[in-house]
Order: structure tokens, then sequence, then C-alpha cells
């Protein structure tokens, strides 16, 4: 039997749950619900564990999933979709085909993920700033994510799908560096 990537398992379930959302025209309603069960995996591990435990009963963990559903005010059609994951026994990767629906979301919305690396958190006013001068760059909405590297020193770093600009100091100080060294 050939065995299967995780990465495409999370893309199969994320593609189907997007056009059963589609469907049934609650696309938006959907996205909000993976938003929320994303924050809650992130959060609370044990849930996701307890989901994934092959060792629980399938009528606990659907309990479980129901209680969630109310307490989270989920979609039928998100709820629907975990029913599936777990009937198949992939909660597993669920974290990974939550994450995976929202880039297909952004895909077919046009809606560019764009990667920004600095030092410190920016302030609200460099933010939105930040965002204006991107979505003008690239010619597209845009939604950001932010990682702290400390290792940068300063400046920043901006990876966009295959596009990066690195204004760090720490390229900036490695440039020079090259430079010093009589360009080897």
């Amino acid at each position: 039997m050939k065995k299967v990537s995780k990465t495409k398992i999370a893309m199969t379930y994320a593609i189907a749950l997007y056009d059963a959302a589609l469907e049934k025209k609650a696309v938006e309603k959907v996205f909000a619900d993976v938003k929320k069960l994303i924050d809650i995996s992130n959060t609370d591990k044990a849930f996701l564990k307890y989901l994934a435990n092959p060792m629980q009963k399938d009528a606990d963990k659907e309990d479980v999933l129901l209680k969630a559903a109310k307490v989270l005010k989920l979609d039928d059609d998100t709820l629907r979709c975990m029913n599936i994951i777990l009937e198949n026994r992939r909660f597993a990767e669920l974290l990974q085909i939550l994450e995976e629906f929202v880039h297909v979301y952004y895909r077919r919305h046009n809606i560019a993920e764009v990667v920004v690396e600095s030092v410190k958190k920016l302030t609200a006013s460099q933010d939105k700033k930040l965002t204006a001068n991107l979505e003008k760059l690239l010619g597209q909405k845009i939604v950001l994510s932010y990682h702290i590297e400390p290792g940068l020193i300063g400046g920043l770093r901006i990876i966009a799908g295959s596009k990066m600009i690195d204004d760090s100091v720490e390229t900036k100080l490695n440039r020079l560096e090259i430079l010093m060294k009589g360009g080897q």
C-alpha cells in the first residue's frame, strides 16, 4: 500500500472542508470556526491529545467534540468535518488540516500571507504603515504574521511567498564583513 504524506492528507481535508463550506455558502463562518479551533489547539494541547488518542472510545470523543462545538458555537459544516476527521482517525493531523484550510482560504480570496521577522514587536502605527506599504507593493490584500528574531539585531526581514526583503542589521553587517574581507 502506498503511503500518503501528512501534508497531502491535510490538504485533501482542507480543500474538502472549504468546498463543502462554499457549497453551503458558509465559507466565512467556517473560516471563523477554523481560527477558533486553531487557537484552542495551540493553547489546549490536552484537547487534541485526547481526540487523537486511539485508546479513547470514539463515542466519548464524539461527545467531547459535540460539547466543544456547542461552547464554541461551531457551524454544522465545521462539526461535520470534525466528525469525518474523527471517523477516519485523523485527529493527530487536525492542527495541520486547520492551518491548511487557512492557506486555502487565503489563496482563494487572493490574500497574500507575509511573514515579518523583527527584533521586537512593532507598534500599532508601524504595523499599519507596513501593511499599507506591503499591500501597495504586492498589489493585493495581505495577512501578516510576526516572528521575533533577536539575532536580527535591528531592522526587518519580510517574506512573501518566494520573495524576501532583508533589511536587517544582521544582514548589513554580514555584507560589510564580506566587503571588508575583499569579497571572498
